[in-house]
């Protein structure tokens, strides 16, 4: 199933991906919470796709909507955590220059970096080299804590893109990443929250970022140093992943930084950036000037 949040009236609501558009749940008498899809796991899932699949679904049924007219919101909206993995690609590793790691590098997101498929994203006056970064995004679906790795796959909901926006003057100016990661709409997610049982193996799905119409980066999830399995592992060991949490798990080689000086073109207002990955759809955003305060 492919789960969706679009907004109206100013609130975020829930749909359903069909082949006829976007069914909207709240009219079909269910929650319009995307969270308590999530935290409800099987039974909850259960009981929507019941109600689906009792629907009569055609492009001109009052339940459907079309998805070119929706105001698209992050498919998880309101995670406890964000939790990315850096330098988790052997190509990405390479072309920065930078020593394959022996553990998962660890570092966080919030709730403000997160934003939906289609919306304009402003580049802050703060930064010069604002950078794309298409990434699998993992979302949590039942709580773990010392999860084996052989069974870690069991505790997904489900999958999303992601464009993990880096502004990488912040983010090197110091040791810590943080800062260059956390400005506001950093995180678009989406355009669906892709169920895990729709995906199967994540370890082995082709990922693109496509800016201005040319291909930057074209990869596989294959390449990653520590597969999903392993990842959701090793931080559960380290703290409680709890149901809508959201795990980054790293950009492929391609990016802006990973290019020789006099290549690199970071993105400008105008610009626009799509995160593309087998099973998952397609993420765009544009980029536009920040307005004064």
């Amino acid at each position: 199933m492919k789960l969706v949040t679009f907004v109206r009236n100013g609130r975020q609501q829930l749909g359903v991906k069909v082949d006829a558009g976007v069914v909207d749940v709240a009219r079909v008498g269910l929650t319009s919470d995307i969270m308590e899809v999530i935290e409800g796991g099987a039974a909850k899932m259960a009981e929507l796709e019941r109600a689906i699949g009792e629907l009569e679904l055609s492009a001109s049924s009052e339940f459907v909507l079309d998805e070119s007219s929706l105001e698209w919101g992050p498919c998880v909206t309101r995670p406890n955590k964000i939790i990315c993995v850096g330098l988790n690609y052997r190509k990405h590793a390479e072309e920065t220059n930078a020593a394959i790691p022996e553990y998962p590098i660890l570092f966080n997101k919030f709730n403000n970096t997160l934003t939906g498929h289609l919306r304009p994203i402003a580049v802050p006056e703060v930064t010069r080299k604002l950078d794309y970064e298409a990434e699998l995004a993992v979302v949590i679906g039942k709580k773990a804590k010392n999860v084996a790795k052989e069974k870690a796959l069991d505790y997904v909901f489900g999958y999303a893109c992601v464009n993990d926006l880096s502004a990488r003057d912040l983010q090197l100016r110091t040791q810590q990443w943080l800062l260059g990661k956390t400005c506001d709409d950093f995180s678009p997610l989406g355009p669906y929250l892709v169920t895990a049982d729709e995906v199967g193996n994540p370890n082995d799905l082709a990922i693109r970022a496509i800016v201005n119409g040319e291909v930057r980066q074209s990869s596989n999830t294959s390449d990653m140093i520590f597969p999903v399995d392993e990842i959701v592992s090793y931080i559960s060991r380290h703290m409680t992943l709890v149901p809508g949490d959201v795990i980054l798990t790293g950009t492929p080689e391609g990016v802006v930084l990973g290019l020789p000086p006099e290549r690199q073109v970071y993105l400008q207002p105008g610009d626009e950036a799509t995160i593309e990955i087998d099973k998952l759809g397609s993420l765009t955003n544009r980029f536009v000037a920040e307005r004064p305060h």
